[in-house]
């Protein structure tokens, strides 16, 4: 029992500096802040909202059109390397497989252009 013991020691000294070393820095955060807020850094950032309305406020649906777009261009960036680096061993079903995937994402972005998602003006 005791080696079993020892054994675990480093991994309870790590997670017990680990708990010591999260609550010291939560701690000087609250302790070394400054609060006090001037007006720009509680006025609209890029959003286009102020800082402290009504949570329950209607906002354009246009914000999440292009959250939408990046999750989809970021997904299809995540699978295309994987597939260019594997390219050679795939054959034809891999390759074909990727350009009807190509195709729907190319058929995404089409409709969302020609519905003016991508004009802010």
């Amino acid at each position: 029992m005791e080696e079993l013991l020892s054994n675990y020691l480093p991994i309870a000294i790590f997670f017990g500096m680990v708990v010591a070393l999260g609550l010291l820095l939560l701690l000087s955060a609250v302790v070394i802040a400054v609060r006090s807020p001037d007006p720009e850094k509680l006025s609209a950032y890029e959003c286009g909202f102020n800082a402290f309305d009504d949570a329950r406020m209607s906002f354009d649906v246009r914000f999440y059109l292009v959250a939408i777009l990046f999750i989809i261009f970021d997904l299809e960036i995540a699978f295309l390397f994987p597939w260019a680096v594997s390219f050679g061993e795939m054959g034809m079903l891999g390759f074909w497989s990727m350009m009807v995937f190509l195709g729907v994402l190319t058929v995404g972005f089409a409709y969302e252009w020609k519905k003016g998602a991508l004009e802010w003006a």
